[in-house]
C-alpha cells in the first residue's frame, strides 16, 4: 500500500518499532499521491485505506485484550506477593513448591515483567491511535479529493454542452 511505510529501514534506533504496527504516512500532496501506480481511482485507493484502517482497529482490540489481562494479573501478583511477605513475618513453615525466597524473587520477576509489558503496550496502542488519526485524514483527504475532480468533470462537461 503506497500509504504504509515499513520502518525497518528507519535511521538507527531513533524510531521505536511498535509490536510490527505499519505507519500510516501522511498523505501530503493528493494529487501526487493519487497519480501514483496502483493509485487509478479513489475508491481503490479508499478501499486500501479502509483494509488498513480496520487491521489497526483489529491490532487495537487485541492489544486493548492484553492490557486489560495485564491490568488484571498485576494485582494478584501484589496480593500473592504480600502473602508471602506475611508468611515470611510469621515465619511460616508450610510445605511450598518454592522455598520462600525462590517465590518471592520470581514473584518480583514476573511484577516487573507485567508493569513494564504494561507500559509497552500503552505505548504502542497511544501509536496506534496516532495511525488511526493519520489513516482517516488520509481517508478524508483523498475523498475531498474525488469529490472535487469529479465536480471540475461535471463543470467541464456541461461547458462543453454549452
Amino acid at each position: 500500500m503506497a500509504a504504509i511505510i515499513d520502518n525497518s529501514n528507519t535511521v538507527g534506533a531513533t524510531k521505536k518499532k511498535h509490536l510490527g504496527i505499519p505507519e500510516a504516512v501522511f498523505v501530503e500532496d493528493v494529487d501526487s499521491f493519487m497519480k501514483q501506480p496502483g493509485n487509478e481511482t479513489a475508491d481503490a485507493v479508499l478501499r486500501r485505506l479502509d483494509e488498513q484502517y480496520q487491521k489497526y482497529k483489529y491490532m487495537e482490540l487485541n492489544l486493548s485484550q492484553k492490557k486489560l489481562r495485564l491490568k488484571n494479573q498485576i494485582p494478584q501478583i501484589r496480593q500473592t506477593l504480600e502473602i508471602l511477605r506475611h508468611m515470611q513475618k510469621k515465619k511460616a513453615n508450610v510445605m511450598l513448591e518454592y522455598d520462600i525466597d525462590e517465590a518471592q524473587a520470581l514473584l518480583e520477576k514476573n511484577l516487573s515483567t507485567a508493569s513494564r509489558n504494561l507500559e509497552t503496550l500503552e505505548e504502542d496502542l497511544d501509536f496506534l491511535r496516532d495511525q488511526f488519526t493519520t489513516t482517516e485524514v488520509n481517508m478524508a483527504r483523498v475523498y475531498n479529493w474525488d469529490v472535487k475532480r469529479r465536480s471540475k468533470e461535471n463543470l467541464l462537461k456541461s461547458a462543453d454542452k454549452s
